[in-house]
C-alpha cells in the first residue's frame, strides 16, 4: 500500500493515521504536503470537534523518509515545517497518541499538537544532529516552550532517545498510560474534548499561543452565541450542555 494519511470522523472525533508501516510510518514528501490541506478540510467541517493524530500499528512516526532527503533536504524540511505550523494553528483541540517510536519529524508533529498521550513503551527523539540538519527556529522555539531550554538542548545536541517516563517528567507528554488501558483512555478523553465548548477551547488555544489582542471579541462571542447561558443552564438543570458554537471558516 502507498504511504498515506488516512482519516475517519466518528462522534465529533477525527482520527488521522500516519500510514507507512514499511518504514515505521516515516513521512514522505507527499505525506508532508497532504497535512495542511487535510487540516483545512477538518477545520472547516462542523462535525469535527477534535483531532487525534496517531500512527499505524505500533509506531507513531519515525520521522522523515530519509530516502526523500537525497533530492533536497531543505525542501523536505520546509515541507515538514509547513505541516507542523498548520497543525499548531489548527483551531480545534489536537491530541497526539504515541506508541513506539516518535522521532525526528514525528516528534515535530507531536509537539505541534495541543496534547500528547504516550504508551509506556514509547520513545522520543529529535535527530537533526545525526544528519547535519539545522532544526528550524520555529520548531526549536516550540520544543523549548514544552520542555525548557536544558532538555531541548539535550535532545537536539545528542539526538538520543528518551523513554516515556522521562518525556512525562520534562513536559514533552501529558499522560503515560499502560498498554492495557491505552485505547480506552484515549477514546474517553477524545470524547471529553469533543463534548466541551468549542468556543472556550478556541479562545484558550489562541491565548495560550500568546495572542491576546482579541479578548473583547471572545467575550462578545460568548455572550452573543449563548454558550455561557447554555453552560450555566445545563449545570443548574444537571444535564449535559448542548454547545452549538463552531469555528468560523476563514
Amino acid at each position: 500500500m502507498e504511504p498515506q494519511l488516512r482519516h475517519t470522523v466518528t462522534d465529533g472525533v477525527a482520527t488521522v493515521v500516519i500510514d507507512h508501516p514499511a518504514k515505521r510510518n516515516a513521512m514522505t514528501e507527499d505525506m508532508w504536503r497532504r497535512v495542511p490541506p487535510l487540516l483545512a478540510e477538518l477545520a472547516a467541517d462542523p462535525a469535527v470537534r477534535t483531532v487525534v493524530l496517531t500512527g499505524e500499528g505500533g509506531t507513531f512516526c519515525a520521522g522523515a523518509d530519509i530516502s526523500s532527503l537525497r533530492g533536497s533536504a531543505q525542501t523536505a524540511q520546509d515541507l515538514a515545517v509547513r505541516a507542523e505550523e498548520a497543525l499548531a494553528a489548527f483551531p480545534k483541540p489536537t491530541l497526539a497518541v504515541v506508541r513506539g517510536y516518535c522521532v525526528g519529524g514525528g516528534c515535530q508533529l507531536a509537539a505541534a499538537c495541543d496534547l500528547r498521550f504516550a504508551d509506556e513503551d514509547a520513545s522520543f527523539g529529535i535527530t537533526p544532529a545525526k544528519l547535519g540538519i539545522v532544526y528550524s527556529a520555529s520548531s526549536t522555539r516550540r520544543l523549548v516552550s514544552l520542555v525548557g531550554p536544558a532538555t531541548a538542548k539535550y535532545l537536539l545536541f545528542s539526538g538520543e532517545l528518551i523513554d516515556a517516563e522521562r518525556a512525562l517528567r520534562t513536559g514533552l507528554v501529558d499522560e503515560v498510560l499502560p498498554s492495557g488501558g491505552f485505547d480506552k483512555r484515549v477514546a474517553e478523553f477524545a470524547r471529553t474534548l469533543a463534548s466541551r465548548s468549542r468556543l472556550t477551547q478556541a479562545a484558550a488555544k489562541e491565548f495560550a499561543a500568546g495572542h491576546t489582542g482579541r479578548e473583547a471579541y471572545w467575550r462578545d462571542q460568548a455572550h452573543g452565541s449563548g454558550e455561557t447561558a447554555e453552560g450555566v443552564a445545563a449545570f443548574l438543570e444537571r444535564r449535559q450542555p448542548r454547545f452549538t458554537w463552531h469555528v468560523q471558516a476563514d
